[in-house]
């Protein structure tokens, strides 16, 4: 039987558009695992918007990450990317984070080029250390990892030196050993087609709604040669949207009921939690 670690490689190899949702807690992992999906991301924005009520500006550190993925590893039997941000400082740092996250349960860690503290990628203001800088916190996180961990080398060099110069730092990370390639906030078609075609490394793709990338389809990309198709804050922006929908409902009729349109059902709730599971263990050791 497959690892989480060679499943996840045999998806990127097979470049086929594997949608991967991103969770910002154990129960988004469990709705993600029920509903089918092969892989997940866990997001840094959404550990950071939903953690802290805070933007995406570098508040996350390592310890939060980690306990995150720790929880949701616990949770769920998928695949895990885990966003590591900028490795936490220098090529020694992002070291310490590889071994850390590993231990917790990560399959593949995305480590990105911005300068500390990052911001995210379709915000504007980006800016990104040198190259010979990324290159060695890629070497460090290659030298860290065991075991066949992933590492995944995200660019936010586009915004800022342009498409073409963002390449060719992609394709230094892939000769640093680099697995899979991230080229963030691309802004055109064009750009979204040419990229399988010039690096040869498996890609991901961000499609962040909202943002700066413009929405293509997971099977137009598939076609293309991605190996994923990240919806990285797809959930939080639902759950926010559900929240802000039932609450809104509760503050202006003065109740809530059991409608499957506006709450999931108290039933569902604890089927996907494993009540079922921990009642049988419940009288296994009564």
């Amino acid at each position: 039987m497959q690892s989480t670690k060679q499943q996840l490689k045999a998806l990127a190899e097979a470049r086929r558009g594997v949608i991967v949702p991103g969770a910002f807690n154990a129960l988004s992992a469990k709705v993600i695992e029920d509903l089918g999906y092969e892989a997940l991301y866990i997001t840094g924005a959404g550990v950071t918007n939903m953690g802290f009520g805070l933007p995406d500006q570098g508040f996350m550190g390592l310890t939060d990450i980690a306990d995150h993925t720790a929880r949701i590893r616990d949770a769920v039997e998928l695949p895990l990317i885990v966003d590591a941000d900028t490795g936490f400082g220098n090529a020694l740092n992002t070291y310490h984070a590889v071994r850390t996250l590993e231990r917790a349960g990560a399959d593949c860690i995305q480590l990105e080029d911005q300068v500390s503290p990052k911001r995210c990628g379709h915000f504007s203001g980006k800016a990104v250390i040198e190259t010979s800088e990324m290159v060695g916190k890629i070497r460090a996180a290659v030298d860290a990892r065991r075991d066949g961990l992933l590492v995944m080398a995200r660019t936010d060099a586009a915004a800022v030196h342009g498409f073409d110069a963002a390449v060719e730092r992609a394709q230094a990370y892939a000769e640093a050993g680099a697995d899979i390639l991230f080229v963030e906030a691309v802004t055109t078609a064009d750009e979204v087609r040419t990229l399988p075609q010039r690096l040869q490394v498996p890609q991901l793709m961000n499609m962040v709604i909202g943002g700066k990338t413009p929405i293509v389809g997971a099977d137009e990309l598939g076609r293309l040669g991605y190996g994923f198709v990240l919806y990285a804050n797809a959930a939080l922006q639902g759950a926010v949207a559900g929240m802000q929908k039932v609450l809104a409902q509760l503050r202006d009729a003065r109740e809530v009921r059991e409608d499957p349109t506006l709450v999931a059902p108290f039933a569902e709730r604890q089927r996907l939690v494993g009540k079922p599971f921990w009642d049988a263990l419940e009288k296994k050791y009564a």
